[in-house]
């Protein structure tokens, strides 16, 4: 198993506050990789250094083996990214936006795959509703489809499922679960730590900007340990 994603000394200031301090990774392709720390620790912001939406202060990422400062553009291309907020066009339908995602990245069977997703997450009866007219949870579907219509090997999912009602979360769940086993890896920025524990296979731990924590979920069970009670205790002592 190579490395999906290798992080060294990544750092990010805004003036005299550092959002992220000195942070290093490595996600190995086939990985549920968890991002996990309460609001305003970095999460957000990783994702978008990560992903050559935010430049760095210092520090470098090589995404699929692509440098993100030097090709951030090739790295969007090749990943999907759900974003913290839905935002997609108001002035287009459902439909059409995913259909204006398919032309951007060159997709054959641009009605088939956004059918698919669709029907997947149960919202053929709003594909004609204009984006304005979605609700939360509607639009939060429409990003996560948006993000996966080109089966990308590797995707950045920022808080995905917070909007979802009880059934769509247990598809998406078990949407990503199955979506590692066939090699692709995903990088999941939550703070609901019990999704986290039941999906990912490897958290990282951080807190105002700083890593606390990396290691295999698999770790903790050995040692009878849960999620919550662990990552509360070095939130609480960092």
């Amino acid at each position: 198993m190579s490395d999906a994603l290798v992080v060294r000394n990544l750092r990010k200031e805004f003036g005299a506050v550092t959002a992220v301090n000195d942070i290093s990774l490595d996600v190995k392709k086939g990985e549920l990789f968890g991002l996990l720390g309460p609001n305003g620790s970095g999460k957000t912001t990783m994702i978008k250094l990560l992903t050559g939406q935010l430049g760095m202060t210092s520090g470098d990422a090589h995404v699929m083996g692509i440098d993100v400062q030097k090709d951030s553009i090739k790295v969007r291309e090749l990943v999907g990214i759900i974003p913290e907020q839905e935002t997609p066009p108001s002035f287009l339908t459902a439909e059409e936006y995913l259909e204006f995602v398919a032309r951007i990245r060159k997709l054959d069977k641009i009605k088939e795959r956004c059918d698919k997703w669709f029907k997947l997450l149960d919202f053929e009866d709003q594909k004609n509703a204009l984006c304005k007219d979605l609700s939360r949870g509607t639009r939060q579907k429409l990003m996560f489809a948006q993000a996966f219509l080109h089966e990308p090997r590797f995707a950045f999912i920022d808080e995905p499922l917070i909007n979802l009602d009880p059934i769509i979360q247990r598809k998406v769940k078990d949407f990503l679960k199955g979506y590692v086993k066939k090699g692709n890896t995903i990088f999941f920025s939550t703070h609901v730590l019990e999704i986290a524990e039941e999906i990912c296979t490897n958290v990282a731990i951080i807190h105002n900007g700083k890593l606390l924590h990396s290691g295999p979920i698999s770790s903790l069970k050995k040692k009878r340990q849960h999620l919550e009670e662990f990552f509360l205790r070095l939130v609480k002592d960092a």
